[in-house]
């Protein structure tokens, strides 16, 4: 399954991937060790098959308290040993300290690259501002490609928008999980980004600031998404307004 999600994965464009499995202690007790150690199995097996792909290690971290201790001690990864973490929050449960945790990274010498906002199921206009006030403190927000296109609903895809929109989003990402159903596909989602943010932005949210990440870069050195710019006004206002609720899913198309 990997050697088939790599092809995909190249034939789309791609020439380096961070393999970032989940933790979440008492569900996913995958270890930091343990990861390099695989990923550098699957770059062995990769370069046996002719598979032109680079891979890295990372993994996308649930919210723990003792985040910063486990991210000092490597048991729970950064993205290729770098500054960089994903930092994911709970999918149906508003994280209420959010906000200290992101602090306390950042104090740590930590960017904490918050994962797939657009999805989470508690995502609206009142806990909106969580993801903007997070930008401007200094963590950085991930969208999933599949998310911007539709491919999870026409809710995620106004949530993309939305922020793409407000110019708080500092990458695009694949979050790939199989060959079918979340195949490692980043081409489409960087055309959709793209007509809302512009070609030089979408080309910052796959290129340059991923690989600002795996260079480690500091990231008062990488260019700032242009909401976080002053002056800024919005560069494309979503089309229609989020959905939720029992009837509203009833009429959807």
């Amino acid at each position: 399954m990997s050697l088939e999600m790599a092809r995909i994965a190249v034939s789309d464009g791609v020439v380096l991937t961070a393999c970032t499995p989940h933790i979440y202690p008492g569900l996913f007790e995958n270890t930091g060790s343990d990861i390099i150690r695989r990923v550098a199995m699957l770059q062995s097996r990769l370069d046996a098959a002719g598979i032109p792909l680079k891979v890295t290690h990372g993994a996308d971290i649930q919210i723990v308290p003792e985040l910063v201790v486990r991210l000092r001690s490597g048991s729970m990864p950064t993205v290729a040993g770098s500054r960089y973490f994903l930092f994911e929050p709970p999918h149906h449960t508003v994280p209420m300290e959010l906000s200290r945790l992101i602090f306390d990274a950042l104090t740590a010498g930590f960017v904490p690259i918050v994962t797939h906002p657009e999805r989470l199921t508690w995502l609206d206009d009142e806990h909106y501002p969580l993801f903007t006030a997070a930008a401007r403190q200094g963590a950085w927000l991930q969208l999933t490609a599949g998310a911007v296109t539709g491919g999870f609903g026409r809710r995620a895809r106004y949530w993309s928008e939305r922020l793409l929109g407000d110019g708080i989003v500092h990458v695009l990402a694949t979050d790939a999980h199989d060959p079918i159903y979340r195949s490692p596909l980043l081409s489409e989602g960087r055309v959709a980004a793209e007509a809302i943010v512009g070609r030089e932005e979408a080309a910052r949210l796959v290129e340059d600031r991923p690989r600002a990440v795996v260079e480690d870069r500091d990231p008062a050195d990488v260019p700032r998404p242009p909401g976080l710019e002053p002056g800024f006004r919005g560069q494309s206002p979503p089309a229609k307004k989020a959905r939720s609720g029992f009837l509203s899913r009833l009429f959807r198309g």
